[in-house]
Parts: C-alpha cells; sequence; structure tokens
C-alpha cells in the first residue's frame, strides 16, 4: 500500500495535471496536452483523410510532450537531493511560460505546445510509492491496475483495498479537470495561476527537503 502522505501528493499533483489539461482541451478546441493516445488516434484518422493541420498540430504535441518527458526524467534523476526540486521547478515555469505568452497574444496552436512539454516532464516529479504511480499526467494505465489490483483482491493476493488507491488517483485527474473548466468559465487563462501556485508548493517543498538532507 501506498502511505497516505505520498497518494495526497501525488493525488493533488494528478489534478493539476487534470486542471490543466482540461484548459489545454478547451484552448485547442479538441486536443490534448497530456493525453497522447487521443491526439495519436486523431493524428491517425486526419492522416487518411489528408487533414495536414490537425497531423501537424497533433504531431506537435506528441513530440514536445516525449520531449518534456526526457527533459522531467533527467532532471529528476540528476540526482535523488535536488533532482525532485529541478523537475518540480521546471513544470513550474512551463506552465508559467504559457500563461505568459497567452496574455501576450500568441496563439493557442503556438503556446499549448508549451503545457504538452510541461505534462510530460510532470510525470517525473514522484517516484512510485508502494504500486501506485504518483502525479502522473495519464491515467489509463492507472485505471488497468485498479481493475487488476481488484482481481487479485478478490483471490486474497494483494492487499483488499490496494485497488481503491489507484481509483483515488483516477478522481484526482477528474476533479482536477472538472475544475479547471469551471474556472477557465470565470477567468479564461488566468485559471492556470491556481496549478501555478501548486506547482510552486511543489518546488519549494523539494528545495526544502533537499536543504535538509
Amino acid at each position: 500500500m501506498t502511505p497516505a502522505r505520498h497518494l495526497t501528493l501525488g493525488m493533488l499533483l494528478t489534478a493539476a495535471a487534470g486542471f490543466v489539461d482540461a484548459i489545454g482541451f478547451i484552448e485547442l478546441g479538441g486536443y490534448y496536452t497530456s493525453f497522447m493516445s487521443g491526439n495519436t488516434t486523431q493524428g491517425g484518422t486526419a492522416l487518411v483523410d489528408a487533414n495536414w493541420p490537425v497531423v501537424v498540430l497533433t504531431g506537435s504535441l506528441i513530440a514536445l510532450f516525449f520531449i518534456g518527458s526526457v527533459i522531467g526524467a533527467f532532471l529528476a534523476f540528476s540526482g535523488p537531493r535536488w533532482g525532485p526540486a529541478l523537475a518540480s521547478a521546471a513544470v513550474l515555469f512551463g506552465v508559467t511560460l504559457t500563461v505568459s505568452l497567452v496574455l501576450a497574444g500568441y496563439p493557442p496552436h503556438q503556446t499549448m505546445l508549451v503545457l504538452a512539454a510541461t505534462a510530460g516532464a510532470q510525470n517525473a516529479i514522484l517516484p512510485m510509492r508502494g504500486a501506485v504511480r504518483l502525479g502522473a499526467t495519464f491515467v489509463t494505465g492507472t485505471l488497468y491496475v485498479a481493475g487488476q489490483d481488484l482481481a487479485l483482491a478478490l483471490t486474497g493476493k494483494v492487499p483488499p483495498w490496494r485497488w481503491a488507491q489507484h481509483l483515488g488517483v483516477w478522481l484526482g485527474l477528474l476533479a482536477g479537470a472538472a475544475i479547471g473548466a469551471l474556472l477557465y468559465r470565470h477567468a479564461g487563462i488566468s485559471a492556470l495561476f491556481l496549478p501555478v501556485a501548486i506547482y510552486a508548493a511543489f518546488t519549494i517543498g523539494h528545495l526544502w527537503a533537499a536543504r535538509q538532507a
């Protein structure tokens, strides 16, 4: 089982990812900054239809997500002491830069690429604790593992409620997406200042932990 403290932090970080992805989805008119399976399907369909603008957009989002994941992992693995702080700072910088570019008048198909790279980097902030992947920006695998763990729990092979921890992470993404969409209605892109505050708190927390190590 994942300790409650780590699970709570993971759910909060996943909620921030859902919040950001919902706003990116709205800004892009139906494309994703963290759900690369969806972008891949849409890109493949657009490829058959020779809809080249969509092919370029989805391909760019996928490429930037991949690049962000490389950067996030490189920073996180640079050392157990400062790595998490560097990864958190990179995500904080990415979301802040996105807000700044939108407010400066840059179009969504450019600014949301920054969010895609940021989403890729976020997955490196928190390592797994127990069997639960924490702070991820995608939950398809999480839902599968929840079902798998429930099947194993019914046969007594894993702790009886471990599957619920996976569902908790999924609920974090759902709640974050709903809150993000709601606040976007009232504040527009400025709603992203809420996840900026969350990522800033993670960065400060990791820096404090690194200084105490």
